[in-house]
């Protein structure tokens, strides 16, 4: 679903699901060449105070980008900022659900600002805020 700035509202939401594979950290370390061990050697990172690999936080926080891009807004938004805080670590199984609500519109520019979360079950792992550009209807 896409919206037009007109379209917008606050307090309107979005939510983007996903359960975490080994094969979504393999290509997403694969991808960026982010090779940390805590998230690619499980003998590393059973020697951390996490005891096992935990999802890189990065690629939890794409979902925001997702949820987003196509969601709320939707396609045709440009991301403008992103505000991250990592509050609990993910693993591979869980499912991230990512969230997002219209907190402020800012007509004259065209942007919106959203609280963003990641939540997996109850427990939130990730906290933050953005700021999308969002198209007019056209005339």
């Amino acid at each position: 679903m896409s919206f037009y700035f007109e379209d917008l509202k606050v307090d309107q939401t979005a939510e983007y699901r996903k359960t975490l594979t080994e094969t979504d950290v393999v290509l997403f370390a694969g991808l960026t060449g982010d090779n940390n061990p805590m998230h690619i050697d499980a003998e590393f990172a059973q020697q951390t105070r996490f005891g096992e690999r935990i999802v890189h936080g990065m690629l939890t926080a794409s979902f925001l980008s997702t949820v987003i891009g196509m969601h709320l807004p939707g396609p045709g938004c440009i991301y403008m900022a992103q505000n991250i805080r990592f509050v609990h670590p993910v693993h591979i199984g869980d499912t991230v659900s990512a969230r997002a609500r219209i907190v402020e519109l800012f007509a004259d520019k065209q942007r919106v600002k959203l609280v963003t979360e990641c939540w997996v079950r109850d427990v939130l792992v990730l906290s933050g805020d953005a700021v999308v550009w969002v198209p007019k209807r056209p005339l």
